[in-house]
């Protein structure tokens, strides 16, 4: 019923937008080519369904970031388990994040380069810089807030530090862990669609991004809306029939809450 309730809602605020939206578009205000109606951009995005083009530019783009989030999320729990190991270590990890998290990815363009060059490499670099290090944030967040009580039981059965890390402290701190992929998938967006504006078509290829990129160099603003409505519909369907649905089947049902 509550999402039901969530669903009815955002059905209405999107009806308002449009509504809004058409009427400016329609009042004549702006040019057209600032604010086009929104049946000039579905047609836009129907013509390039059709001709398969955005489909495939789609499907690049979730490859790169499915890749990149990997790669981030297997470095984010390596560092995070062995800060919780070794006090020393986590000297060096909180370190890294006061270092490197304010940095753009972007900002590291000329490095990129020099060391990945302009292709698939130096996106996929991007993105796992970007998503890495508020993964590595939540995950210490979640272990730290565990009572001592748990990793005591776990001494008690005679765990080691890396079994109480896998055993305990991952379970335990499950929504953090949740949380933190989801901050990394909307980072992994943003990383990607700016990498690939300045990379263009990487490896022969391209993505969303660089469909965005080249409708505005030709000035096609419905082309533009239309990947940008793509990208909209991608985040509601991970958000709603990925990440909600694994939410409700493992810390909801635990009774688990940040």
């Amino acid at each position: 019923m509550l999402n039901d309730h969530k669903y009815i809602q955002r059905t209405f605020w999107i009806i308002v937008f449009m509504i809004i939206w058409e009427s400016i578009a329609l009042s004549g205000i702006f040019s057209p080519l600032l604010v086009p109606s929104i049946q000039t951009i579905l047609y836009s995005l129907y013509l390039s369904i059709i001709d398969g083009g955005i489909i495939a530019q789609t499907l690049y783009s979730l490859n790169l970031i499915l890749r990149g989030l990997a790669v981030g999320l297997i470095i984010a729990v390596v560092l995070s388990s062995l800060s919780m190991i070794f006090k020393t270590f986590e000297g060096l990890v909180e370190t890294l994040i006061t270092i490197a998290h304010p940095l753009p990815g972007i900002a590291l363009l000329p490095l990129i380069i020099i060391w990945f060059g302009a292709g698939t490499n130096a996106i996929i670099f991007i993105i796992v810089h970007s998503v890495v290090w508020p993964m590595i944030l939540n995950l210490l967040t979640g272990f730290r807030s565990i009572p001592n009580i748990y990793k005591q039981v776990g001494q008690t059965y005679g765990l080691n530090p890396f079994e109480i890390v896998a055993y305990i402290m991952v379970p335990a701190s499950f929504p953090y862990f949740l949380a933190g992929i989801k901050i990394g998938w909307a980072r992994a967006w943003r990383a990607l669609i700016s990498a690939e504006m300045v990379f263009g078509a990487a490896g022969g290829g391209g993505g969303l991004g660089w469909f965005i990129f080249k409708k505005r160099v030709f000035m096609d603003n419905p082309g533009i809306f239309a990947g940008l409505i793509v990208i909209v519909l991608i985040g509601i369907l991970v958000e709603d029939f990925i990440f909600n649905k694994f939410e409700e089947m493992t810390v909801k049902k635990w009774g688990m809450t940040i």
